[in-house]
């Protein structure tokens, strides 16, 4: 990924050792952007002092490494020496002669590490902000950690408290006095005047500061980059601040951290002129193959140590062959940034779901009576409209059963078979598989009549709706005798039906769904996609999906309907989900 550079000054052994290495090529990247600064000059003495006493200094703080010298492992030392190592001189007044003088201070201000999970991370970014908040010395300091919002910033804020505990000499003198104060929301060092607040990710009310150091976590969860750019416009009277950064990949939807994301790499490769920041990337590239587990140190340079090569093997053979965990897995341990994924229920999974793949018309006559759950999800004008009856196993059948009905406007069936042959939809109409109704919409009341004949036939537990379009539907049917505790407002949010995605996913692959091989299900099943939130929970997508996917949309809220019933004290029961 990054562009070999002329060398203006030769790498010393801690470099040349990965110089052929292309996961190290950010480091290759950083000695030479420095070295071309006018000026420049690298401090071994410096570098070597602290990585020496690092582990004399800091301890870890976590698991069974809890107690034990902070080791610095090859990345981590290499990130040290480029960072406190490389220096340049600038002119400065003297505050006391107010005459022209040199000050010689760090090249590299600002820190873009990106690192899969499970790597060290919070505690390396943590250690970094008490080695520079605590360790320089510098009087009426001011240090700010934050990350997406408070909870999340109180990750790495209470590993810096946590690694201030353990650290030998820090909290306390070697009489016993105490040398920093911590408290809930900020770090106190009595030496120097100095405090270290824990902020809540928002920029409203933090100008006025005056920042010294700068830990953001999470950069891919950001909404805006406006605190990290206010914090960083404080720092103008510091004569040598440093911002510290770090994240894992994420999503591509979520605009603020892909594009510091590709700014950083940017950077790294000499797209972008900042020689100020070093961006440290460990993640795999497009054309590797990411099932081939000797490329995975390429993204975990930490493997073996954290994470165990044991456990990335187990969460790859979780995620093979499922497009939502492969993407979740490639995220998460490769580093590699996720969009919305099509072909997420393959078709060889699903056709192998059904006994019989011509069964669909009869499913609804054989399991007459049987306890059920109806979902529907209300076309806005002149798209599909679809209702399924979802029937959990029970003492006599082991799988669970989905039976679809699907209706098209009439007026647009000719359209449609026009617009899109590959799809028979006047076959679809005559084989029972896709209904008409008059005119040039969906009539609700066909619709309503069915589901009506469905709450005669079957034991219908609860029936499911998205308000935003059936809100009328539902009243009619109140109208019409439907009790009202069996409607269940449910929107098509990550909170409502990420669990049931998840679930239908697993029934799927697991070959525990009965669906008689219906055309149209089928058809949507084939080129659903589904979307992630930032958390990588997922849904059904209707946006990016190549056509309509309502049949597999009302699938999912009907298991979640069934997934709810059990817990009595459900969300879905008591006030429904409002996502938005």
């Amino acid at each position: 990924m990054t562009a070999r550079y002329p060398l203006a000054q030769p790498l010393p052994d801690w470099l040349a050792d990965v110089a052929d290495d292309p996961a190290y090529d950010w480091a290759i990247s950083g000695w030479s952007r420095a070295s071309a600064v006018p000026g420049a000059w690298f401090d071994h003495g410096k570098a070597d002092k602290i990585v020496e006493r690092w582990p004399k200094i800091f301890r870890l703080t976590n698991d069974r490494f809890k107690g034990k010298p902070f080791r610095l492992v090859r990345w981590q030392e290499i990130t040290v020496r480029l960072l406190v190592g490389w220096k340049k001189p600038i002119e400065v007044v003297d505050p006391e002669t107010h005459r022209q003088a040199v000050e010689h201070v760090r090249i590299f201000r600002r820190l873009d590490l990106w690192i899969p999970r499970k790597n060290g991370k919070s505690e390396f970014l943590a250690a970094l902000g008490v080695l520079f908040f605590v360790l320089e010395k510098l009087p009426g300091a001011e240090g700010y950690v934050f990350a997406r919002n408070e909870d999340q910033g109180r990750v790495p804020f209470e590993k810096m408290k946590e690694i201030i505990r353990e650290a030998d000499g820090l909290l306390e003198d070697r009489f016993g006095n105490a040398r920093i104060a911590l408290f809930d929301k900020s770090i106190y060092v009595t030496e120097t005047n100095s405090s270290c607040q824990l902020l809540t990710g928002s920029p409203d009310g933090k100008h006025g500061r005056s920042a010294t150091v700068t830990v953001g976590d999470e950069i891919h969860e950001w909404k805006t980059r406006e605190l990290a750019d206010t914090l960083r416009q404080s720092s103008g009277a510091r004569l040598q601040p440093i911002e510290l950064f770090a994240s894992t990949a994420g999503r591509k939807q979520d605009l603020t951290g892909y594009e510091w994301y590709e700014e950083s790499v940017a950077i790294m490769r000499g797209d972008m002129d900042d020689p100020t920041t070093l961006v440290v990337h460990f993640a795999l590239e497009e054309e590797d193959d990411w099932t081939n587990e000797a490329v995975w140190r390429k993204a975990n340079p930490s493997l073996g140590l954290t994470p165990t090569l044991d456990f990335l093997r187990t969460e790859f053979k979780k995620a093979k062959g499922r497009p939502a965990q492969e993407a979740r897995f490639r995220c998460y341990h490769l580093n590699q940034w996720v969009d919305q994924i099509a072909g997420w229920l393959p078709r060889s999974k699903w056709q192998a779901c059904t006994r019989d793949a011509k069964s669909w018309p009869r499913l609804w006559e054989i399991h007459k009576g049987r306890k059920a759950y109806l979902a529907c999800d209300v076309s806005s004008t002149r798209d599909l409209t679809a209702l399924v009856v979802v029937l959990p196993p029970d003492e006599e059948h082991d799988r669970w059963v989905l039976i679809p009905l699907f209706w098209v406007p009439e007026a647009t069936l000719d359209e449609r078979a026009e617009g899109d042959r590959r799809i028979r939809w006047h076959d679809l109409v005559k084989s029972g598989a896709l209904r008409t109704t008059p005119g040039d919409s969906v009539d609700q009341n066909f619709v309503a009549a069915a589901i009506k004949q469905a709450c005669n036939h079957f034991d219908v537990q609860a029936f499911g709706f998205d308000p935003w379009n059936a809100r009328k539907l539902a009243g009619d049917l109140q109208t019409d005798g439907m009790d009202a505790d069996l409607q269940i407002e449910m929107r098509q949010g990550h909170q409502t039906l990420g669990p049931p995605t998840k679930e239908l996913e697993r029934l799927v692959f697991a070959e525990k769904i009965e669906h008689g091989g219906h055309p149209i299900l089928a058809w949507m099943a084939g080129h659903c996609c589904i979307r992630f939130d930032v958390n990588l929970n997922y849904v059904p997508d209707k946006r990016h999906s190549n056509d309509k996917i309502d049949g597999i949309v009302a699938a999912v809220m009907g298991v979640g309907l069934a997934m709810s019933a059990e817990d009595t004290s459900s969300i879905y029961e008591t006030q429904g989900i409002e996502v938005f």
